[in-house]
């Protein structure tokens, strides 16, 4: 490394991250720029590895946690900053240098929200979720597009991903229906491909299931009503052990299930869901708490007279998402409380 590029003494570093050219400015003590430095990817760490030990900060982005993973072993102090956080603190016009100091200045901010340090095992159950979400995503769009091609034809299947895998065999046997040759044979392929796929979806669930029962946090999580495998497994890649809220309530509000507030002059208005956060681990609970919804018997369970109470007032929609919140914020105490579980008592006996 040259010796330009060597560390100064500094309290805050800022790094703005791209794919191979990373731009690094230095704070000191009393928040004034010290040193603006830019590396290449195989020569970021080695700066980091002379430094003395200080606070870094980077925007929580693609390639984020894998830098931040390293630089938190070599004795530094890691902050990930959401974008938006960070982009208040642009002075001016943009460049690279400019997003660093940004970002060294935020990340000193005692107010400032900041993103977990995910580890290798949660960026991989992660990555299984992401894999097979995709999946599901494209058999349904294949699904679509040979029930399409058959309408085209004059052939309409009935509804439903199960009774179309049962009507387009008969079909495609049928001669008295209008389906040319070739559309036969292309539509036999797409289905052979989509039994594929589903063969592949079946293994990665399989795998995350299998991750789910051998965790213990998975295991506990799976005691709270309407949250199976899938959603215990979400939560644990998306918030670990829940340590970065404070509340239950801010993991609810980090996943979107809380009013969107629009107040002023002494006025509260309260709006539908913010909607923020991991999309994905909020479309689980919601669907895992529709389900609840239906099937809870509600006579054996203390959430009984709760969501008795729910559907009298209110819209069975946005009871469904208020249990979904409650759900989080179960699930919080559970992450955060060693050796806890949903216990489900008999509403006479709670």
């Amino acid at each position: 490394m040259p010796k330009r590029n060597a560390p100064l003494p500094a309290a805050v570093y800022g790094v703005d991250i791209g794919k191979n050219i990373f731009h690094v400015v230095a704070l000191g003590n009393d928040g004034t720029v010290v040193q603006r430095v830019r590396f290449r990817r195989d020569t970021l760490l080695q700066f980091f590895q002379r430094a003395a030990p200080a606070l870094v900060g980077m925007e929580s982005c693609a390639g984020s946690q894998w830098i931040a993973r390293k630089i938190q072993a070599l004795g530094h102090k890691v902050r990930l900053i959401p974008a938006q956080f960070v982009k208040p603190y642009v002075k001016s016009n943009k460049s690279d240098t400019i997003d660093a100091e940004a970002i060294a200045e935020a990340a000193t901010r005692p107010t400032m929200r900041f993103a977990a340090l995910k580890t290798e095992e949660q960026a991989d159950l992660q990555a299984l979720h992401r894999v097979r979400d995709q999946m599901i995503g494209t058999r349904t769009r294949l699904i679509n597009q040979m029930r399409a091609f058959c309408l085209e034809y004059g052939v309409a299947l009935r509804q439903g991903a199960g009774l179309f895998k049962l009507d387009l065999p008969e079909a495609l046997r049928d001669p008295a229906n209008d389906l040319s040759p070739a559309m036969r044979k292309l539509l036999g392929e797409l289905f052979a491909d989509l039994r594929q796929l589903e063969k592949r979806i079946a293994d990665v669930t399989r795998e995350i299931e299998a991750i789910a029962d051998r965790e213990d946090s998975a295991r506990r999580l799976m005691t709270i009503p309407g949250i199976g495998a899938l959603g215990a497994t979400a939560l644990l890649a998306a918030v670990g052990n829940g340590g970065q809220f404070q509340k239950a309530r801010d993991l609810a509000a980090w996943l979107g299930l809380v009013p969107r507030e629009y107040s002023t002059g002494g006025k509260q208005k309260l709006l539908g869901i913010s909607k923020r956060g991991n999309r994905y681990v909020r479309k689980l609970l919601v669907h895992g708490a529709r389900s609840c919804f239906r099937h809870l018997d509600r006579t054996k369970d203390r959430l009984g007279s709760w969501l008795d109470g729910l559907q009298a007032r209110m819209h069975p929609n946005k009871a469904v998402v208020a249990l979904a919140a409650k759900m989080a914020r179960i699930a919080w105490v559970v992450l955060t409380k060693p050796g806890a579980f949903y216990e489900r008592r008999d509403p006479a006996f709670a």
